[in-house]
């Protein structure tokens, strides 16, 4: 099976989120990550959906989204083509003598420091999933104590937009 991303734009109304979540739980698929906020546009809202499927699968899926009355579009983001970033914060054991190596890691992964306690630190670093995870096994000697997570949110690359064509269909619509 292979990850894809999908960004998924939807009317901004109630219940749309459940009619999505839903149509992938129905066929079995089980969401890796999912994204959901507001556009440039009020009426419209971006899902990114991360999902581990065969392409054949993810097809028919896809086309099943499409005919979801408040799904205006569905587009597959190749990852050379689109940037994609994900959230991560992390408590992590920091004490008098470990405080100074925790602060290198954090400057060595451009990340930064939203809390102190005498005992810890509260670590915000947002990076591809990869540079968190290589992030967290560099703080995970000193002790990790919690994590928290966003899901991936991304957007293509280029000048296109993939909204300024769905708010030209909802007009006409």
């Amino acid at each position: 099976m292979a990850r894809h991303t999908l960004s998924v734009l939807v009317e901004n109304t109630p219940g749309v989120l459940a009619r999505v979540a839903g149509l992938f739980a129905r066929r079995a698929f089980n969401i890796h990550s999912l994204a959901v906020g507001p556009t440039e546009h009020e009426s419209i809202s971006r899902m990114t959906v991360v999902v581990d499927a065969d392409d054949l699968p993810l097809e028919q899926v896809t086309k099943q989204l499409n005919k979801l009355i408040n799904v205006i579009k569905i587009v597959q983001l190749d990852p050379d083509a689109s940037v994609q970033r994900e959230l991560l914060m992390v408590k992590v054991r920091a004490d008098d003598a470990s405080r100074t190596a925790v602060l290198q890691v954090v400057e060595l992964f451009r990340a930064h420091v939203v809390d102190v306690v005498p005992d810890a630190v509260t670590i915000e670093a947002i990076g591809s999933e990869g540079k968190l995870a290589a992030m967290l096994a560099a703080l995970e000697p000193y002790g990790v104590k919690e994590i928290v997570q966003s899901g991936a949110v991304a957007i293509s690359r280029g000048s296109r937009s993939l909204t300024d064509r769905a708010e030209r269909t909802l007009r006409t619509a």
